[in-house]
């Protein structure tokens, strides 16, 4: 097993990974479509059955007015026909409810024999179409990449995060995660989704790589010797650290090797600041504004604009007033920022940036989805993730996609590491795939879209690790298509906000609505307070459900003025709906201006 000390800007502990493999699943059937036309006089009847097509039924749609479309006699008599013609069985089984016949080509017919009962359907003027009836199977099939057996973080029923059960909706196409961390080292199960990206460290001590900021961000790799990196310091090998969280969001899938990705089809944007010994916040600080689009003076403008931020880093004490600027600016342009909340068994409120407003910070669990020994915890946790725990078993770790070198970069490999680090990957895999299947989502939709949807810890959290055990599938479906349908209910009332007081309600009345609420109900708020980590805010359905949108945090910025998402499919949606807000401490007062609903 690697091991390393905690490193001011590492989070990670290894371990070392052995070898399993995974039966392929079957493909689905595939058809091919004839498009030639026939210049017969008259009409030909469509197909989608080209000549070498295999099939065992077929669907028959007759012509309005055709005695076949409408007698169970007459389409059976015609199929009999044509089994005359061909010398094929071909019997009628049963009318469709469109009205088509289905007929059955008998036991193992072959492609020859499909061709020409087709045919002899295609010549009949008294045929519309003609179609296989093609064999469908799930789409989200067990991946045939030969270690995702040992991925139980993706999977299993106890701990796992229900990935699988995104991937029928979304693998994150068309949006790019930036993996803020050690670089990339080359790869054949991540190079495929690895797009541009840069190296931030300007410490040539830091990088190792001789040389400063450049458009490289390959990953030298980051070991040092005893004592190099503070006195008492262990010597540590070259920990590939950025490679092993690119591999959990996007490695390649179902290309027969390796790992599975959570949002294998979306990009990885190596963006390198970590480098021996760690990385500064300085170069932390451009490596966000640029990675979300903005400018930072003599970097290239990013032409791989990232939606996602992954930040498995981080340090001791607040989060500074030049880290959370550049959080903000990121937010503000629309992309989400994830970090890991640390590995010190020790309240995440010390742990920077995690402790920043405006980020996702994630706490890692166990196989037995209990919070892991090491993770960090507290009320500013908002989700949980598989984060491993190798003290019984390198099995119970995060595989992922890495390198043999014990300095240098030698031969890829894989290998299960721990930690808030691995956790954090997750759920920005997690997020590429919310953005995939709707690209409207805000960075605060999202926020609320995890936490709303995530489920109960299977184990247990001593100090809190926020929402619960972030869930894949619940979360992307809760989202998906999840834009408006414009209709907007909507209150003005100024309403007080006591200081340290009773929680005060706002009504609106929704009607003319049929059915329940929708899965990704928007609920704008607009509150004006000037300290918004006092306040506790709630949206309570018609039958006194209530739905936590914000909790009380240390949070000492003004005002909330943003739109949360919630998962009201359960709830009817016409009625009496509220927004109940409470300021739970003292010396700071507010008001809600107005908030809507948006179904």
């Amino acid at each position: 097993m690697r091991t390393s000390p905690e490193l001011r800007r590492k989070l990670i502990s290894v371990a070392a990974v052995s070898a399993a493999l995974l039966t392929a699943a079957p493909a689905s059937v595939a058809v091919a479509q004839e498009a030639a036309p026939r210049p017969a006089a008259v009409p030909a009847a469509q197909t989608e059955a080209a000549p070498g097509i295999q099939a065992e039924r077929l669907i028959v749609g007759y012509k309005s007015g055709a005695t076949e479309a409408e007698s169970n006699k007459a389409a059976a008599a015609d199929a009999a026909a044509k089994a005359e013609k061909t010398g094929e069985d071909v019997d009628f089984q049963r009318r469709l409810g469109t009205g088509a016949a289905l007929v059955e080509l008998g036991a193992n017919p072959t492609r020859a024999s499909v061709a020409d009962v087709v045919a002899q359907y295609r010549a009949d003027p008294q045929v519309a179409y003609v179609v296989p009836d093609r064999l469908n199977k799930p789409t989200a099939v067990t991946p045939n990449d030969t270690e995702y057996g040992k991925q139980w973080d993706l999977f299993e029923s106890t701990a796992g995060m229900n990935v699988p059960g995104a991937w029928d909706t979304t693998t994150g196409s068309g949006v790019t995660v930036a993996v803020i961390d050690t670089g990339y080292v080359a790869h054949s199960d991540l190079a495929a989704n690895i797009v541009g990206g840069y190296d931030f460290i300007s410490d040539t001590a830091v990088s190792v790589d001789g040389d400063g900021r450049d458009s490289n961000p390959a990953d030298p790799g980051d070991w040092y010797n005893d004592n190099e990196c503070g006195q008492g310091i262990a010597a540590s090998t070259s920990s590939w650290h950025g490679t092993h969280v690119a591999g959990t969001i996007a490695a390649a899938t179902n290309n027969g090797k390796g790992v599975a990705g959570i949002a294998y089809g979306a990009k990885i944007s190596p963006v390198r600041v970590l480098g021996k010994c760690g990385g500064y916040d300085s170069d932390i600080i451009d490596a966000i504004t640029w990675a979300s689009g903005g400018t930072v003076s003599g970097v290239p403008a990013n032409t791989n604009v990232a939606k996602v931020i992954n930040m498995s880093l981080g340090g001791g004490g607040a989060c500074s007033t030049a880290t959370q600027s550049a959080i903000t600016g990121a937010v503000n342009r629309g992309t989400t920022v994830v970090v890991a909340a640390g590995n010190e068994n020790q309240n995440v409120s010390n742990a920077s940036p995690a402790n920043c407003n405006n980020v996702i910070a994630v706490a890692a669990t166990n196989r037995a989805g209990s919070r892991a020994s090491y993770s960090n915890y507290g009320s500013l946790v908002d989700i949980a993730a598989p984060g491993g725990e190798t003290r019984t078993s390198t099995a119970n770790g995060i595989l992922s996609t890495l390198n043999s070198g014990t300095k240098t970069p030698s031969s890829e490999n894989y290998a299960s590491y721990q930690g808030t680090s691995m956790a954090t990957p997750h759920i920005a895999g997690l997020v590429a795939l919310m953005k995939s299947a709707n690209s409207a989502l805000t960075p605060a939709q999202i926020e609320s879209a995890v936490k709303a949807n995530a489920r109960p810890l299977p184990g247990t959290c001593s100090g809190g690790c926020g929402a619960g055990l972030a869930d894949a599938a619940k979360t992307v479906q809760a989202v998906k298509g999840g834009t408006s349908t414009g209709t907007t209910f909507s209150s003005t009332t100024a309403v007080a906000i006591p200081d340290n007081g009773a929680a005060i309600e706002s009504p609106i009345s929704v009607t003319g609505r049929s059915g329940n609420a929708p899965s990704a109900l928007q609920v704008g708020v607009d509150i004006t307070h000037t300290y918004r980590g006092d306040l506790v805010i709630d949206l309570v359905a018609p039958d006194g459900s209530a739905y936590r949108l914000k909790s009380a945090a240390s949070d000492s910025a003004d005002n909330v003025n943003t739109t949360y998402t919630v998962n009201a499919a359960g709830e009817v949606a016409n009625g009496t709906w509220k927004l109940r807000v409470q300021d739970t401490a003292a010396q700071d007062t507010g008001t809600l201006n107005g908030w809507k609903l948006t179904f």
